[in-house]
């Protein structure tokens, strides 16, 4: 029997997340997703399974640190990928943004890929294998109107990414972060910007070039990576 690898998914959810747990499970990956709810459990599994992985579902704040840490123990040790992948998307003018909408964008983006990362990255270390996946956005390069509080949680998440990176790399952890530069063609783009695929990221193209980067040599690794769509103007 050929030994699964197991993928550490946090903002498991329809669209880009299920695209990535799909994609990781074909190739040979089991997953532990992470969620503040039991939504999509039953959709998230069906595909899992269907490609030939099992799927373990966690309904967690990833921002609450002794909660999220609990519950990822009981897999922390088997983790051979953690893709963070969560997020929450503010656009608002500066004056209208609450103190609340603020912290809470840099606590689901960075806080949650740090309490994530604590919780393996021991592990990973101690057998000199294993690779992190930050999921970043054009936010993170440059901060546009309206988008104070989410620029500043992916500028976090990218610092993050580049420290950890450094620390853990001679320690055999491959850490990186993606750039993704422009909209995700999954449910809830739609919901926020209207149905209009023309030019929209693919989901399964982005989580196949995850793959590829958690499959590299430790010779020729990325720790950052841009990803656009042909349409995007940079």
């Amino acid at each position: 029997m050929v030994n699964r690898r197991t993928l550490l998914l946090s903002g498991a959810a329809e669209g880009l997340g299920a695209e990535i747990a799909e994609t990781f499970a074909q190739a040979g990956h089991d997953v532990v997703g992470i969620s503040r709810t039991n939504r999509s459990t039953e959709h998230l599994t069906q595909r899992i399974e269907q490609a030939g992985g099992r799927y373990k579902h966690i309904a967690c704040d990833i921002t609450q640190a002794a909660a999220a840490t609990a519950a990822i123990e009981p897999y922390a040790r088997q983790i051979d990928v953690l893709i963070h992948n969560a997020h929450s998307l503010v656009i608002k003018p500066f004056e209208q943004t609450t103190a609340d909408e603020f912290e809470h964008a840099w606590r689901v983006a960075c806080l949650g890929a740090v309490i994530a990362a604590q919780s393996v990255v021991p592990h990973m270390a101690a057998r000199r294998r294993g690779v992190i996946i930050l999921t970043g956005a054009t936010a993170g390069q440059r901060g546009a109107p309206n988008f104070s509080a989410f620029a500043s949680a992916k500028f976090a998440l990218r610092g993050f990414g580049q420290s950890l990176a450094r620390e853990y790399g001679p320690k055999g952890v491959h850490v990186a972060h993606v750039v993704l530069d422009g909209l995700i063609d999954e449910p809830q783009t739609d919901q926020r910007f209207g149905s209009s695929p023309a030019g929209r990221m693919m989901a399964n193209a982005i989580a196949q070039t995850y793959l590829d980067l958690s499959a590299q040599h430790p010779s020729a690794w990325t720790h950052e990576m841009d990803l656009r769509p042909f349409s995007e103007r940079f």
